[in-house]
């Protein structure tokens, strides 16, 4: 038995100031980090041979409990305000130390993994946790590095989480006593009062939002496929709108589900796992998420399962609507393994309209995908964030403004640029309601967006004669094959056109009310796709 100073060091942890009184177990393999935690009472195994865990209280994101220290080295660039909430250096070292005074309280895991398929831009991660399962969730969604990589590897960032710490938010200036903090001095997030996995992905992807852009690489919050010709569709979307079901399409393997970069040579996919909505999910509607989440290897969140044949019920929500499957790619049938592909050829900004106002689809003008990127409409789905109970029209800028550190018109510029110099066409896809608003209409048939955008993608939408929408001004294509022409048009699935009408102005005037913050950092032409209100 080595002594606890030799165990230290050879385990590398004298570094981040740990002093771990138990064991540390160092990259564990899949099946050796499940029987750990089930051993260690983290969950249990399905029918399957899924691990299946819950998260207490915490089933999705806490929004209101993430900050950014303020520090020297990154002030500057911050676009701080509500997302960004400022933490001063003295709290960070006392919130520090209280996760890692819990983390010493017994064994520890940890994970060396790369974020970035893309050798130039990655990051090396290390994560260190006080649970086996939520260290099998590091080994799922992060990039694997190979046995010589690891020979070597030494971190660029280093995440700290530990469940059980808690915050006192009169002593520590955090709103509750949950935390997740972000210090680009010390290049290290402590997470702690939440057992919430998507926590740790979140808030590597937050580092890398504020990384890349210094180099030149746009990150975005977005899924990713691409074609037999190498043509790359990216999907944009918040949670709930779509992006890992559009984007697994059979036909063109998948680069990503979730985070990518856009840089010199083209896309790459931040991760190498999916963490799939699971809520209501079968062989039928999804089959290659279906089978995924059916795996060894792979985490149920939330999900219920049966206390006797512990077969899942993906329709049960009586835990959450935000149930969740986290599984490595490889776990699909049809990958881009490389995680790599070349510049975009098609862009689809998704979104679930609960006014029921929107368009199946419509084709975007450069200067109203602009505007779109920067609003980022669609419905919070329940479940996804604390205290979320029912689906609720927001906007979120870039569709992912609460991982942007940076201000937003900063990635939209970005985005501006790769779609003037690369041709790329637009889509707005609404997957969201028709016939009414949420309690009235229902959702979109999954059916049908699929055919809208397989028709977007091959091209045969680019010449379609289309119709322009009164109140938002972009074009609706007047027929799409495999799609009734009524379901095209969504003031004709209103029993009341003249609520349609009224409703569509009360989302343009929300719309413009949101887009004011922006107005002074757009063109000119930007500002004047607006939709119209009143």
């Amino acid at each position: 038995m080595i002594g606890l100073a030799e165990r230290i060091e050879r385990f590398g942890l004298a570094g981040h100031s740990l002093s771990p009184r138990g064991d540390v177990y160092w990259n564990l393999g899949r099946a050796q980090l499940i029987e750990q935690a089930i051993a260690r009472g983290e969950g249990q195994l399905a029918e399957s041979g899924a691990f299946v865990a819950t998260t207490g209280a915490f089933t999705g994101r806490s929004p209101k409990d993430r900050f950014i220290v303020r520090e020297p080295t990154s002030d500057a660039s911050i676009g701080w305000g509500k997302v960004n909430v400022a933490l001063p250096e003295s709290s960070f070292d006392a919130l520090a130390e209280l996760t890692r005074e819990e983390l010493e309280l017994s064994d520890v895991f940890v994970r060396d993994a790369w974020c970035g398929a893309d050798r130039r831009f990655r990051l090396g991660v290390r994560i260190i946790t006080a649970t086996a399962w939520h260290n099998l969730f590091a080994a799922n969604m992060f990039i694997p590095p190979t046995d010589s990589e690891l020979e070597s590897f030494e971190p660029d960032w280093t995440v700290l989480h530990a469940p059980s710490a808690m915050a006192d938010p009169a002593t520590h200036s955090t709103s509750s006593g949950t935390y997740v903090v972000l210090n680009f001095g010390k290049r290290t997030v402590i997470i702690g009062g939440t057992e919430y996995a998507g926590e740790l992905k979140k808030a590597i992807f937050s580092v890398m939002n504020f990384l890349l852009p210094a180099r030149d690489v746009l990150p975005m919050h977005c899924s990713a496929n691409v074609g037999t010709g190498g043509d790359v569709a990216l999907f944009f979307g918040l949670s709930g709108t779509g992006k890992t079901t559009l984007s697994a399409d059979p036909d063109r393997p998948l680069i990503g589900d979730d985070e990518h970069g856009w840089g010199p040579d083209g896309v790459f996919n931040f991760e190498g796992g999916s963490y799939a909505k699971a809520i209501g999910i079968t062989e039928e509607s999804e089959p290659e998420i279906y089978r995924a989440s059916s795996r060894f290897g792979t985490i149920l969140e939330n999900v219920v399962i049966d206390p006797v044949s512990h077969v899942p019920d993906y329709s049960d929500n009586s835990l959450t609507e935000n149930t969740r499957a986290s599984y490595p790619l490889d776990h699909l049938e049809n990958i881009e393994a490389s995680g790599v592909a070349g510049h975009p050829k098609t862009i689809v900004f998704l979104t679930a309209d609960a006014f029921g106002v929107l368009p199946p689809i419509s084709r975007l003008s450069p200067e109203q995908a602009m505007y779109h990127f920067l609003a980022g409409y669609t419905a919070k789905v329940a479940g996804t964030e604390r205290g979320v109970k029912e689906p609720v029209a927001t906007f979120s800028a870039c569709f992912g403004e609460p991982f942007l550190p940076r201000r937003p018109a900063e990635y939209a510029d970005m985005l501006g640029d790769r779609m003037r110099k690369h041709g790329v066409s637009v889509w707005l896809v609404n997957t969201g309601w028709t016939g009414g608003p949420f309690g009235v209409g229902h959702r979109i048939a999954l059916k049908h967006t699929r055919a809208m955008i397989g028709s977007a993608i091959d091209g045969s939408l680019g010449d379609a004669p289309t119709v322009r929408h009164p109140v938002f001004g972009v074009e609706v294509p007047c027929a799409v094959e495999g799609v009734p022409d009524a379901v095209l048009d969504p003031r004709s699935t209103w029993t009341d056109s003249d609520e349609y009408d009224k409703q569509a102005r009360a989302l343009a005037a929300l719309f413009r009310k949101n887009f004011e913050p922006f107005e002074a950092d757009v063109p000119d032409a930007v500002r004047a796709v607006a939709p119209l209100a009143g």
